[in-house]
This record gives structure tokens, C-alpha cells and sequence, in this order.
């Protein structure tokens, strides 16, 4: 053999070894970053919201609505009104007050509360409810919403008053100002959303926590109406108290017939944890 044979066979060899020690290395270090998988355990059922509690809300709201129609049929919310209306406008035009970048805020927000995305909303939230085994809140959610449409039709024929012209409108809105659609359907989709989730957990302060969110947001999408002229402070304070009225009687009233309606068969079918 010659040295040059020789040292190309060292080198071959060398190259062979260094080859199977990467290989060896990198599995070694896979096997280091590797962790052993998690186990998460998902609630079966959720806690009971408390169906006397949940009626005493609904009926402190509902009179609360009951008593604001009164007083907007009889003419007593003209002062409210207009001062609630010409509060967030200066100059001679009525222009809104603060900086420029606060109106887009509030369409921001408003939009929160129009028909495409509180539904993605609630639709997500009916999804990630069913994810999470939540199958008779996931009914709940779904037929509180779907409710809400029938009574929140109901509810514009009461007055059939039109929208507001104190003051320039800043976004385009359509139908009766009484009550705020966008603050009915606002308070019953987050709110509803709230007593859903608030399920996962049994203690009260978290539930508490959850629902208290929901009811500050669905009351700011409800005053960016007024701060955008398209509603009276009437119109909001009757919708949202009449769409919270609604989220808490449904969570009452439908919780047999939710939790009957997830466990047939044609729950079982549509549930996507189930295939």
C-alpha cells in the first residue's frame, strides 16, 4: 500500500466516523429537546350558572327597560337626549371632541357590535365551547343568540321612533332608533359569551371577573352610538338593558332545554370532538 492509498483511506474513514457522530449527536439532542407529551384534562361539564340568581338579574334589567320605553313614549327623555347627544360635539359644526384618532377608535369599537363580527364572535365562541366539551353551554350560547334575533325584532315595533338629527351622523346607520340594536345584541352576545365560559370555573370571584368584562365592553360599544349621533342615550340605556335582560332570562329559562337538545343524537353528530 502506498502512503498516498493510505492516507486517503485514514481520511475516508475519518470522514465515516465524523458522519455517524453527527447523526448520533443529532439524535441525542432531539431526544434532550424532546418532552413527554402534556395531559390536559377538560371540564366534562361546566358549573351551573344559578338560575335564581339569573332571574333576579334579568328582572332588575328588563324593569329597567320596561320603565326607560315608558318614559321615551311619553315624551320625558327629551332633556336626557339632547344634552346626552351634544355633550361629545364642539364648535359650530358639531364637530366630535378630542383628537382625530379617537374617531376611528370608536368606529373600531363600534364595530365590535354590528352584525358581521359579533357573530364571528359568538360563532368562535360556540366552537371553542364545543373544543372544550362544553356541549350543552355551546347549545345554551347558540340558542340565546339566535333568540335574540326574534326579540330584538320585536322590540324595534314597539316604538318606531326615528334616529336622532341634533347631530351630524359620523357613521352610517339604518331602521328605528328604539331600542339600539347595536347595544341589545352587543349586550347579549358578550354577556352570554361571559356566563358560558364563567361555567369553567366554580369559584365566584372568576366568574364574577368574566361577566364583569363582558358588561364593561357591551356598555362602551353601546356608547359609541350616541358619541357617533346615530342613537338617542335612550336608544343604548333601553338596548343594553333589555339585550342584558335577555342573556340572563335565556341563561335561566333554556338551560333544561340546551342541556336536553347536547345530548341527542344529532348534538352527538355535529360535535367535532366526537370524530
Amino acid at each position: 500500500m502506498t502512503p498516498t492509498t493510505a492516507i486517503g483511506k485514514m481520511a475516508k474513514s475519518s470522514l465515516t466516523m465524523r458522519g455517524w457522530r453527527n447523526v448520533y449527536g443529532g439524535r441525542r439532542l432531539a431526544l434532550a429537546m424532546a418532552r413527554p407529551p402534556e395531559t390536559i384534562t377538560l371540564p366534562a361539564r361546566g358549573w351551573r350558572i344559578d338560575r335564581r340568581k339569573a332571574l333576579i338579574a334579568a328582572a332588575g334589567l328588563w324593569a329597567g327597560f320596561a320603565l326607560m320605553t315608558w318614559l321615551v313614549i311619553a315624551g320625558r327623555t327629551g332633556r336626557f337626549d339632547h344634552s346626552g347627544l351634544l355633550y361629545w360635539r364642539t364648535g359650530v359644526g358639531l364637530a366630535p371632541k378630542g383628537p382625530r384618532f379617537l374617531l376611528e377608535t370608536v368606529r373600531d369599537l363600534t364595530s365590535l357590535g354590528g352584525v358581521l363580527l359579533r357573530n364571528l364572535v359568538a360563532i368562535g365562541a360556540v366552537a371553542a365551547l364545543l373544543f372544550l366539551r362544553l356541549r350543552r353551554e355551546a347549545v345554551l350560547l347558540a340558542l340565546t343568540v339566535a333568540g335574540a334575533w326574534i326579540v330584538e325584532g320585536l322590540l324595534k315595533g314597539l316604538v318606531g321612533r326615528p334616529r336622532p338629527v341634533i347631530v351630524p351622523h359620523l357613521t352610517q346607520a339604518a331602521g328605528a332608533s328604539f331600542p339600539s340594536g347595536h347595544a341589545f345584541n352587543s349586550a347579549v352576545v358578550y354577556i352570554a359569551i361571559a356566563l358560558a365560559f364563567a361555567t369553567l370555573s366554580a369559584r365566584q370571584s372568576v366568574r364574577l371577573t368574566i361577566i364583569g368584562v363582558a358588561v364593561v365592553l357591551s356598555l362602551a360599544i353601546a356608547w359609541t352610538r350616541v358619541w357617533l349621533g346615530v342613537h338617542f342615550p335612550s336608544d343604548v340605556t333601553a338596548g343594553w338593558l333589555g339585550g342584558g335582560g335577555w342573556a340572563f332570562l335565556a341563561a335561566a329559562l333554556l338551560q333544561r332545554p340546551a342541556a336536553a337538545a347536547a345530548e341527542s343524537e344529532t348534538a352527538e353528530k355535529l360535535d367535532p370532538t366526537v370524530h
